[in-house]
């Protein structure tokens, strides 16, 4: 079912008749496919397609950076053949797709889904981008600024910081260090400043680099092969083949060969955070893709079990988090070197003993060097990698075809499908060669942290990322350059008992179901269960939900529940890693009403990792170091959450319309106030004293099996049940009529984003309304886009969004903008600009083009699951809610066949008068066009984060003083309102 062609265009392509027809060539146990075969083709599943172009950053004149990132944007502007800037995307929200691209130092890469009847058209006018794209003057202008916005947004990133400060470091003439993002300045006013015609330069980038010979496409949908291979060669043989050769960089080898590297880097970043990264530059290791020798160290590495780098820092008290390898991206693997780096999160103890965190590392590498591969490891990891790929799920058609046409650029055809997952050989001299690297004499070390402020007289340009280079303190330099001795505690992983090796698909023990159905009902809890029969792999999802009143009593009561799921989540780490490599995955996550245990992966194992997280709940305990190390790191957490805008403006949303909730600032303000380790272990005691639990049970597992699964909770946890039911939300209160305002100052003083979001509440309403408020969000999206951000160019972030909050209905439209650019009154005001357009656009929409979009929208909700996780979600969503209608979406179906245009015109108009509830939340940035309290234009320059410890609102300007309605004092506000009953969307 696979085809790989090269047809008179040198374009190579790759077509894949359905998801399940894909895999069922080399994975012989799908049986899904004959089962199409026999019910007919359905439109159920979106159709993708994907184009990588083996061009990307690295090829940047040194005159226009990001240029490579900037012809990725504006291509998709209009073509010869369909010259509306925005008419791509429009018709793909018409038709339920959508579409996006990245920029990679060496690769480009474009993809999108559609509905299949729509899927030929939809091709057709893509390929035009890459045939005959517009790219006027006029669109360039407003392009630039979406391109900045997008720069300004990746600015506070700590991630992007490093890599920037890591591509500085290479020789010069080396393009890892040239400037990929691009910005206004190097695109716009430095071009003019120097007569450089940026238009006639984007041309010229396109023909030279935007050729048939270097792009690889892939393209999955259900026709037959034969059709596909049709509508490709129709469609994309016209796109231009230059014959020239395409860019190679392969020469320009050891790039961080340099006086600077092997240095200490200090580094002040924008989160509380304290980390070492230690990085070594290797020559490049994609030709030993069939060993994979970076994947078996970083296995090692990483691993979290006894004898590991992260198991002793953990028992020192150092160390949170470890990350170690290659994460694969342009770039930490290139034609030039491949990055093997360690990542360290430390605590404020283990920054004063970062030298000593260094050097575990190296006595670890040493113990792997002197013992040599070992053909046990790595034919685990080789086991690991067989049963995941034979036993692999369906992934969303676009990410399937996105990947797949990158791995074209990489492997030769018969591993296209598999280069980039198995092992195939093992060489243990190709691994050795680049394990025998990884000495201290080649490292180099990047320190983060707050500590480092003042200390740090170096400026990265780009991103403004403070720093200071210095020598290895010489004590260390000296022992490392010796033959240190081996840490007797660092030791390789026992054998894994978490494997699977039973992959039988189990008989059914009770009547086969469509939906989920309870088995199980007592006072203390109960079980929804489902035995998977469509997707057919041996495979589990657990899921329970332990409900307690007691978390929302008090803001100090949320965080000891935090700190509890972070301490069992850090006791867990270590027991429980074997699992996860052997891939059955955990997660604990602290609910707003209960803990949340999410368990999933092949079922022959699962019992053994859900038993071991219950007997660590049961037996929850904590060392007074750990319970520092983790209140510590939680304080950091919330920290870092409040500084950024998006965070911070969904917190005061909240905070505003579900009554009784705790914000974050409460959160950060309980935990400095400072909690005791004794109040803590009384908080878990009562938590666990009584509960109520409800679970979900999904897959190749039988309803005796399952109903075990709850029975171990109750057993271990022996509690009593609640005394009354418990609603697992919160009331929300009933906002007044008119437009309230509430301006906040951002809490991050470098950081020139804001974010405006201005939403209309709507009530308890009818599953029916909710289904009209989705497809009102669906028809607002594409024109939202195309006014806000590629008209106006306020910002790289624009979307509608139907909002639930708490069974309340209402919708929204958010901006993310800068205090460089604009003022987020002006913002407000534009977003009214654009729906009163709106308005007039659906009055004006012709039957046809409104019964399209409930097509759309009805299309969506008959999409095939991809995999059964979805599915669970799905289930699993209606279970924690506990609203318990399983097949909503063919209610919500049978609603969109009813609505009428009128319908959606009236519902839009009551949303819109002077009864109309609106709340705008502006979280402001600084910038020229913000102001200061004394009335002079804020300043992004500092990198200091404001008192997180409380909000400072703003006042309104003229610009809205007369219209809105001040909040600034969000309880004051709230305590005055009525409260809406309890509510769900279920009817």
């Amino acid at each position: 079912m696979i085809l790989g062609w090269a047809g008179q265009s040198p374009l190579a392509f790759f077509l894949s008749v359905s998801a399940f027809s894909l895999r069922s060539a080399p994975v012989q146990h799908f049986a899904g496919w004959q089962e199409e075969e026999q019910q007919g083709e359905t439109d159920t599943v979106q159709s993708a397609a994907a184009l990588c172009v083996g061009v990307g950053s690295f090829a940047d004149p040194d005159d226009l950076p990001g240029l490579a990132h900037f012809l990725e944007h504006m291509v998709f502007m209009g073509s010869l053949k369909y010259p509306d800037e925005n008419g791509f995307d429009a018709f793909l929200k018409k038709h339920g797709g959508s579409d996006n691209a990245s920029t990679d130092c060496e690769r480009t890469v474009f993809q999108f889904d559609v509905q299949r009847k729509y899927f030929k058209e939809a091709l057709d006018r893509w390929a035009q981008f890459f045939i005959h794209p517009l790219m006027i003057r006029d669109a360039i202008d407003r392009e630039v600024e979406a391109v900045d916005s997008e720069y300004q947004l990746a600015r506070p990133s700590d991630a992007n910081r490093k890599e920037m400060l890591f591509g500085s470091l290479a020789r010069p003439g080396h393009p890892m260090g040239k400037f990929f993002w691009g910005n206004a300045e190097t695109l716009k006013h430095e071009p003019k400043r120097n007569n450089t015609d940026t238009h006639a330069r984007l041309r010229e980038f396109w023909m030279r680099y935007y050729s048939a010979h270097y792009m690889t496409l892939v393209v999955q949908s259900k026709e037959t092969l034969d059709t596909l291979e049709k509508w490709v060669t129709e469609i994309f043989s016209q796109i231009p083949n230059n014959g020239l050769p395409k860019p190679n960089f392969g020469h320009l080898t050891d790039p961080f060969d340099t006086p600077a590297f092997n240095k200490l880097y200090r580094v002040v970043p924008i989160r509380k955070i304290h980390a070492l990264t230690i990085t070594w530059a290797l020559p490049p290791q994609q030709q030993h893709y069939r060993v994979k020798p970076l994947h078996y160290i970083s296995w090692l590495v990483g691993h979290e079990g006894k004898g590991s780098i992260l198991s002793y820092l953990r028992k020192k008290c150092w160390a949170l988090a470890l990350f170690g390898g290659n994460g694969e991206t342009g770039f930490e693997q290139n034609s030039t070197y491949s990055v093997f780096s360690i990542s360290i999160t430390l605590t404020d103890e283990g920054y004063e003993h970062f030298y000593e965190v260094a050097h575990t590392v190296f006595q670890y590498l040493k113990m792997l060097q002197k013992l040599g591969p070992e053909k046990r490891i790595f034919e685990e990891i080789q086991k690991i990698e067989d049963n995941e790929f034979h036993y692999q799920e369906q992934t969303d058609p676009v990410e399937y075809v996105e990947n797949m046409c990158e791995n074209m650029q990489l492997y030769p055809l018969q591993d296209f499908l598999t280069g980039d997952q198995l092992l195939f050989e093992y060489k243990p001299e190709v691994i050795a060669e680049a394990l025998n690297q990884l000495v201290p004499q080649k490292a180099n070390l990047v320190l983060l942290s707050g500590a480092n402020e003042g200390k740090c007289d170096l400026k990265e340009k780009w991103f403004g990322t403070q720093y200071s280079m210095e020598d290895i303190e010489n004590s260390w330099a000296e022992l490392w350059k010796s033959d240190f001795e081996l840490n007797p505690d660092l030791h390789l992983p026992a054998e894994n008992k978490y494997i699977a090796t039973d992959f039988m698909l189990k008989a059914f023990d009770c009547p086969e179901t469509e939906y989920p159905v309870k088995i199980v009902n007592t006072p203390q809890g109960c079980l929804w269960y489902k035995k998977d029969n469509k997707f057919k792999i041996p495979k589990a999802y657990i899921r329970f939900h332990l409900i307690s009143p007691l978390i929302q009593k008090s803001a100090a009561n949320v965080v000891l529940f935090d700190i509890f799921v972070n301490i069992l989540t850090h006791n867990l780490a270590e027991p429980a890693y074997e699992a996860d490599v052997a891939q059955l995955e955990y997660k604990l996550v602290a609910g707003e009403h209960g803990l949340i245990i999410r368990v999933k992966g092949f079922n022959h194992k699962l019992p053994l990792l859900f038993q071991l997280i219950i007997d660590y709940l049961a037996e929850f305990s904590s060392t007074p170091a750990v319970f520092t190390m983790i209140t510590e790191q939680l304080k950091k957490t919330y920290f870092n959450i409040l500084i950024k805008p998006e965070t911070l403006a969904k917190d005061v949303r909240l905070l505003i319309l579900e009554y009784s909730r705790w914000s974050m600032i409460d959160k950060y303000r309980a935990l400095m106030d400072g909690l005791s380790l004794e109040s803590l272990l009384s908080f878990v005691r009562e938590f666990k004293a009584q509960l109520f639990v409800e679970g979900l049970v999904q897959g190749n597992v039988t309803s005796t099996e399952s109903t075990d699964f709850l029975k171990y909770v109750v057993d271990k946890l022996n509690f009593m049940p609640l005394e009354q039911e418990m609603p697992v939300q919160f009331q929300v209160v009933e906002l007044p009529s008119g437009h309230h305002l509430c301006k906040v100052r951002a809490l991050n003083r470098g950081d020139a984003n804001s974010e405006v979001t201005v939403y209309y509440q709507s009530g308890a309403r009818s599953l029916k309304e909710y289904t009209l408020m989705e497809l009102l969000v669906m028809h607002m999206e594409e024109p939202c886009f195309d006014f806000l951000r590629t008209k106006q160019t306020l910002g790289y972030h624009v979307y509608p969004t139907c909002r639930n909050t708490s069974g309340i209905l209402g919708f929204s439209v958010t901006v993310g903008t800068q205090a460089t650019k604009y003022n987020s009154e002006v913002v407000d005001k534009k977003i009214e600009e654009f729906l009163s357009s709106f308005e007039e656009k659906i009055e004006n929409l012709t039957e046809d083009a409104f019964n399209t979009q409930v097509t759309a929208l009805i299309k969506l909700k008959e999409c095939e699951d991809t995999h059964l996780g979805e599915e669970v979600d799905r289930n699993w969503n209606e279970v924690v809610t506990r609203q318990y209608l399983f097949d909503r979406l063919a209610h919500e179906i049978e609603a969109l066949k009813s609505f009428s245009k009128s319908d959606l015109v009236n519902w839009f108009k009551a949303h819109r008068g002077p009864r109309s509830k609106m709340l705008s939340v502006h979280v402001v940035g600084f910038g020229k066009y913000e102001l200061e309290e004394d009335g002079t234009p804020s300043s992004e320059d500092s990198n200091s984060a404001c008192d997180v410890m409380q909000l400072t609102y703003l006042p309104a300007s003229p610009l809205l003083v007369d219209c809105t309605i001040p909040i600034i004092d969000i309880r004051g506000f709230t305590s005055r309102l009525n409260l809406l009953p309890y509510h769900k969307i279920v009817k």
